[in-house]
């Protein structure tokens, strides 16, 4: 497949769920976000027929995300199938990877190829600050299972935050220098941040103890037209989410965490990653592993965007950066054929924007990162 741009589309994400055992402040609030009803969720059969569809079109590559996908208890299974459609050479999982050690077997088993894991610091302090559930011992646990089962490269993706985890970027990068991790290191997103938060607050307040609310989060799918912002809204004005002014202040640019490494640790060589996707990789001297950097913010890589993303509640979006999607859901269970939901990938990659416009101050707005799929 190509789209306008003459630029072929060949890698589909897939989001499992929108639920999450964590609650980064980055992604979520407190309470968790907006999430789809569950007869709203694909099923197991319905996001192996369409994954399907898309690989008969060009897709070669596929992704799975959420929310977190090891809380879907069919996960393995989904894995299996799209393991075994012809043209599927590449089945990578996005985790938090908090349940990774109990499930790295039967996944690399079943036929996934490797993971990426969302380590944000190596402080247990720091990470019940940022992640609000769970332990970094079980994320490690997890790390080292991948591995050991061959889920590999293993990749481990740290959202820089100022003040709050960017004095750790030499610690991320002196890893590769003993075990062959891809550490990237990702800029700060504007994914439909929220609005809700005193921008005054002290950064330790916002990622201390759990705030209580009364009301009850809406529902988000699409339905009574009422939009994400709006949904995402509480009735006391906050959310427990670091809002944009907030993201703004703590935006680290990846120029920056690189000088800062080569600074203690030496200059950094390009690199080459298989399946690398958006990240500019490079290597330490003598260094087993490598350090990359995602700067979807400072340098933006829309001129070779390769993917479409696939919502866990059956949407399928041409761009992570912009709103807009395609109802697929509704069409496969009101009789489509594989042809009529092969005409709506096709579609969808037609209508795939040239490049983001966050520059112009223009960003998504109607789902977070969690419903879209990371």
């Amino acid at each position: 497949m190509q789209d306008s741009y003459g630029r072929v589309i060949d890698y589909l994400r897939v989001s499992m769920t929108d639920r999450c055992n964590f609650r980064c402040i980055y992604c979520m609030p407190e309470e968790g976000a907006p999430i789809a009803p569950r007869d709203h969720l694909l099923t197991g059969e319905e996001i192996v027929r369409l994954v399907g569809i898309a690989a008969r079109l060009g897709v070669r590559k596929v992704r799975l995300t959420g929310g977190e996908p090891l809380v879907r208890p069919d996960l393995t299974s989904i894995v299996k199938r799209i393991a075994s459609l012809d043209g599927i050479g590449d089945l990578s999982l996005t985790t938090n990877g908090y349940r990774l050690a109990g499930k790295a077997p039967e996944l690399a088993a079943a036929g996934l190829t490797r993971v990426n894991v969302s380590v944000d610091t190596l402080r247990e302090d720091r990470f019940a600050a940022i992640a609000r559930r769970g332990d970094l011992a079980s994320v490690l646990a997890g790390v080292a299972a991948a591995r050991n089962c061959g889920l590999s490269p293993v990749k481990l993706n740290t959202v820089l935050m100022r003040g709050v985890n960017d004095d750790e970027v030499v610690d991320f990068a002196r890893l590769t220098m003993e075990d062959p991790f891809d550490v990237r290191f990702i800029e700060l997103m504007p994914i439909a941040w929220s609005t809700g938060v005193d921008t005054q607050a002290d950064l330790r307040a916002l990622c201390g103890a759990a705030r209580t609310r009364s009301a009850n989060v809406t529902v988000f799918a699409h339905q009574d037209e009422a939009s994400f912002a709006e949904t995402f809204r509480l009735s006391d004005g906050g959310t427990g989410m670091l809002d944009a002014a907030a993201m703004r202040r703590l935006f680290v640019p990846a120029a920056e965490a690189r000088e800062r490494i080569e600074r203690a640790l030496g200059p950094l060589e390009p690199a080459e990653v298989l399946t690398n996707g958006p990240a500019r990789s490079f290597r330490l001297p003598r260094a087993t592993g490598t350090v990359g950097f995602i700067s979807q913010m400072t340098r933006d890589f829309c001129e070779r965007c390769n993917r479409l993303r696939l919502t866990a509640d059956g949407f399928l979006r041409p761009c992570l950066m912009a709103d807009g999607e395609v109802d697929m859901r509704t069409p496969m269970r009101t009789g489509a054929t594989d042809a009529d939901l092969a005409e709506l990938i096709l579609l969808t990659v037609r209508h795939k924007p040239k490049e983001h416009r966050i520059a112009d101050g223009v960003m998504p707005t109607e789902r977070g990162m969690s419903q879209i799929g990371g």
